[in-house]
């Protein structure tokens, strides 16, 4: 039988009429009759037939922009990747990835949870052993305005992004994308991220259980997963100077200065502050790989950008990018004009080269939430499946950074910490609250799928599962 509902769609939005049809196609699979919706034209529009170089694949793909305010000309662009089986019958997961300003096309899909690899030339890709979209469909989203090919038609909006206005966009972003994907309406909804999406997805989250109280239910919101992941400035910047102490990254000395001088809950940073944190970095760190401290830096990119991880108003700023190697073959495949009109990308001829990160964003982000975790407690209470994950060689979002933060929400244990296990050895490390868990991963660094790919998919399909990492 099919339900054609794309006039519904386009017209009444009400809550009765969204049950109807949904709880119709409910009873009809019931009698071995299957449902199929007629989807909006916008849907077909953006399917992605095949990416150049691209090897063979059985999931449908689709890319495309979503306006999310039109009196300033605001879009956000989105790379979606339907599950390998069965998609009708698998959860939609949103990834973000933070900065602020770097992209989920860049990070997230090319190099951690996304079908597919990029050559060291960008001239071809490969499949990813461990994708996410194995479990289920994965939705990736650049955001705000301004990063990879999302874009604002008014300059002035990137001097003025923010924690605010980027939660706002991303809820209207969700919203329109369920308008034209109608088949993903009501469907278990997940988000994920990392590092400032430490931020991006609890704020995110929060936006659409309120608008939940009010609206029809068409986000099926059941939790979020996040790695290394901001979340409290003052326990965040204690618990990173502790680590670069603890793994013999700065002296005695600096640790000291650094905790005398240094006041994390403050937005403003001294002199002195400054001052004690830009010796350690520069004089006692060495050329190390900060995201992933004991694993090789790439010594052939001749891409010397900082990449920005912003987790403290100014302190902590000059951290040297991850995997600079990997990002450089990203935007040779980016910034291919066969790919982009693949990917229905650059549609207005943005005025500057697709990057990885936005400095710009960066340097000018207007508001920055002090602590996440008034958030957790609400949503926590609200009974969302919450998940947090640290890679244990990361020194700038670091495990202990991450450990302190979340103990000063007071949770009731209910599983002690205990090892858990993937290919017969340890893959991290795991306490289960009363509302949310936490764990490690054993030897991953800042993007925890990058560096243990499979370990960081047993995590997610535990994750969504909603069961307990494996003991043995």
């Amino acid at each position: 039988m099919i339900i054609d509902i794309k006039g519904a769609m386009m017209a009444s939005q009400t809550k009765t009429l969204h049950l109807f049809f949904f709880f119709m196609c409910l009873l009809l699979s019931f009698s071995n009759i299957s449902c199929i919706v007629a989807v909006p034209k916008e849907q077909e529009q953006d399917r992605i037939f095949a990416l150049p170089g691209q090897p063979p694949v059985t999931f449908s793909q689709f890319s495309g922009y979503v306006t999310v305010n039109e009196q300033h000309g605001r879009a956000l662009f989105y790379w979606f990747t339907e599950a390998t089986t069965s998609p009708e019958n698998k959860p939609l997961v949103l990834w973000l990835n933070g900065g602020p300003g770097c992209s989920s096309v860049a990070y997230g899909a090319s190099e951690e949870i996304g079908p597919f690899r990029i050559n060291k030339s960008g001239s071809s890709l490969y499949l990813n052993k461990y994708a996410w979209n194995r479990e289920a469909n994965i939705l990736f989203v650049e955001s705000p305005a301004g990063v990879g090919f999302s874009y604002t038609n008014t300059s002035s909006d990137l001097n003025t992004s923010g924690d605010k206005r980027t939660a706002q966009d991303a809820l209207i972003f969700l919203i329109r994308w369920m308008e034209r994907f109608p088949q993903y309406k009501y469907r278990e909804f997940y988000m994920a991220g990392e590092s400032y999406a430490g931020h991006y997805v609890p704020q995110l989250a929060k936006k659409v259980h309120d608008y939940n109280k009010n609206n029809p239910h068409i986000l099926n919101l059941k939790g979020f997963i996040v790695g290394n992941a901001v979340t409290d400035d003052h326990y965040d910047g204690v618990g990173t100077v502790t680590y670069w102490w603890s793994h013999s990254m700065i002296s005695d000395q600096s640790y000291k200065s650094i905790l005398k001088y240094c006041n994390f809950s403050e937005k403003k940073t001294t002199k002195k502050c400054d001052d004690a944190v830009n010796y350690a970095v520069n004089n006692e760190f060495g050329n190390i790989d900060q995201y992933s401290i004991y694993t090789p830096s790439c010594t052939t990119s001749h891409n010397d950008t900082l990449r920005h991880v912003r987790f403290k108003s100014t302190i902590l700023h000059r951290i040297s990018g991850y995997d600079p190697c990997t990002e450089d073959y990203a935007e040779k495949y980016y910034n291919r004009l066969d790919v982009q009109k693949a990917m229905h990308a650059n549609v207005t001829n943005i005025p500057y080269k697709w990057t990885a990160c936005s400095d710009a964003l960066n340097k000018n982000w207007k508001d920055s939430e002090f602590s996440m975790l008034p958030i957790y407690k609400e949503l926590i209470a609200a009974g969302l499946r919450i998940w947090v994950f640290s890679g244990d060689t990361d020194s700038v979002v670091p495990v202990t950074a991450t450990r302190f933060s979340l103990s000063h929400l007071n949770l009731t244990i209910k599983t002690r910490w205990y090892p858990w296990y993937t290919g017969g050895q340890v893959g991290g490390w795991t306490e289960v609250y009363d509302g949310l868990t936490f764990t490690t991963v054993r030897g991953a660094g800042h993007e925890v799928p990058l560096l243990q790919p499979e370990r960081a998919y047993i995590l997610f399909r535990s994750f969504l599962a909603g069961k307990h990492l494996p003991k043995s």
